[in-house]
């Protein structure tokens, strides 16, 4: 038993052996499955109402009711002597189940009688009543980027306009950060977890944790693979349901605008680099670097590249982008850059700048949009053409909306949930209404 999530509810009460609660096994439920009561906080209930005729028991785990009885089991005896005594409840953790001796609990005369169960049990993967706050949690990676800025501020928006408890908890780039937060979610006794994981690898663990929880799970912007730490590996049907972007949309389109801005520069081949930085063990990255090359090659043809690995933050990208010109960019003199995210294409651009590249000598597309547009808005040239803009008030919101969906109204996870995109420059971004920072 200590190896499972059981629950069971067993009332022994009245003369031993027999009598009307069948004494010592009780009048029980038999198992039923209660995810997570073994690995995080639950709250157990019985109320009896004397308001209606006849009058009703119910138990409850975590505030859903678990199952009633009325008087059609009990016999007078059993009643008037539920009426007299105070009573006890206690809860086998090590067992798993809920045991009432004479029939119920807590205080003189809060129960009466002992009942066979007839209620069906709550499996605790339907929505919760219809009264019922729902309380949601919010992971996210690298919290301080503005676009995770702008997701937090979305999707607490959104759950403001729902009715819902919102609780965003930034992980930055700490795994074991993050799955302690999740204990600590579940502990609190979340219904529904929102995550960026910082690191693909625990994507299993986190998934696994939520499932014995019996919490719902929804993948935001990274995947998540339920039994393999590479998402780029996973079968489609061990993917968590996700909201967030296409990589493979954004990439195409940030190849292609790339692609036409080296045209139009009428630049040569033998001259130019191209420099894609990225953190290379983030699935939904590489989706979007491989989708630029090949668009890339289709609008302007063959160039050749540097795959710079980063860590998804402008100091990051600057640092190793540097390092790598330092050895590798003799001879060059015009660059075209793309990133996985903003971050990636600014600090590459400014690593150019410092090491003396001018910036008509650079074409960078940004994706994100929230640090390009900062670009535009000074009095400087600037190395960033155009950026494909996300917003991630709009993944946030729409996060919490999936979210609220499957927990309120018991609508599945669509697989995949996407926002829309905008391809904007330093001429149309104003106009767009795209916010900047």
């Amino acid at each position: 038993m200590p190896s499972r999530s059981p629950l069971r509810r067993a009332r022994p009460w009245h003369p031993h052996p027999g009598g009307p609660c069948n004494e010592s096994t009780g009048i029980g439920s038999g198992e039923r499955g209660c995810g997570g009561c073994r690995s995080g906080h639950r709250t157990y209930a019985v109320q009896i109402d004397r308001s209606v005729s006849p009058e009703q028991i119910r138990r409850h785990l975590d505030g859903r009711n678990y199952g009633a009885a009325g008087p059609g089991n009990r016999q007078p005896a059993a009643s008037t002597l539920g009426n007299s005594y105070r009573r006890l409840v206690m809860f086998h953790r090590r067992a798993g189940y809920l045991a009432a001796p004479a029939c119920l609990l807590l205080a003189a005369g809060l129960l009466t009688g002992c009942s066979a169960d007839h209620g069906p049990a709550d499996s605790g993967d339907g929505a919760p009543p219809a009264s019922a706050r729902i309380s949601v949690t919010y992971l996210q990676k690298q919290g301080d980027q503005e676009y995770f800025l702008d997701q937090a501020a979305g999707a607490k928006a959104q759950a403001a306009e729902l009715g819902m408890d919102l609780t965003v908890v930034d992980v930055g780039s700490d795994a074991t950060k993050a799955l302690s937060a999740l204990r600590s979610a579940i502990a609190d006794r979340t219904a529904g977890v929102i995550a960026v994981v910082p690191d693909p690898a625990i994507g299993p663990e986190v998934a696994r944790t939520a499932d014995e929880a019996g919490v719902a799970l929804l993948a935001s912007d990274d995947q998540i693979c339920t039994d393999l730490p590479d998402p780029s590996v996973c079968s489609r049907q061990n993917l968590v349901p996700r909201v967030g972007f296409s990589g493979e949309q954004m990439g195409a389109q940030v190849g292609r605008r790339a692609g036409e801005e080296y045209r139009k520069a009428g630049w040569a081949p033998g001259d130019t680099r191209i420099v894609y930085a990225w953190q290379q063990d983030v699935n939904v990255c590489r989706e979007r670097i491989n989708a630029a090359g090949q668009a890339f090659e289709q609008v302007a043809g063959r160039v050749r590249s540097f795959d710079v690995g980063t860590d998804n933050t402008v100091q990051g990208a600057q640092l190793k982008v540097a390092s790598r010109i330092g050895v590798d960019g003799a001879g060059v003199r015009h660059w075209v850059v793309w990133g996985c995210n903003d971050e990636n294409v600014r600090g590459a651009v400014t690593a150019l700048q410092n090491a003396g590249v001018s910036a008509d000598n650079v074409i960078g597309v940004g994706l994100g949009g929230y640090l390009a547009c900062k670009d535009w808005s000074g009095s400087k040239p600037s190395g960033m053409r155009a950026a494909l803009f996300i917003n991630g008030r709009d993944v946030g919101a729409l996060a919490v909306r999936t979210m609220y969906d499957k927990l309120k109204n018991g609508k599945p996870f669509p697989p995949e949930a996407l926002a829309t995109t905008a391809m904007l420059d330093a001429t149309t971004w104003r106009s767009s209404g795209a916010t900047c920072g």
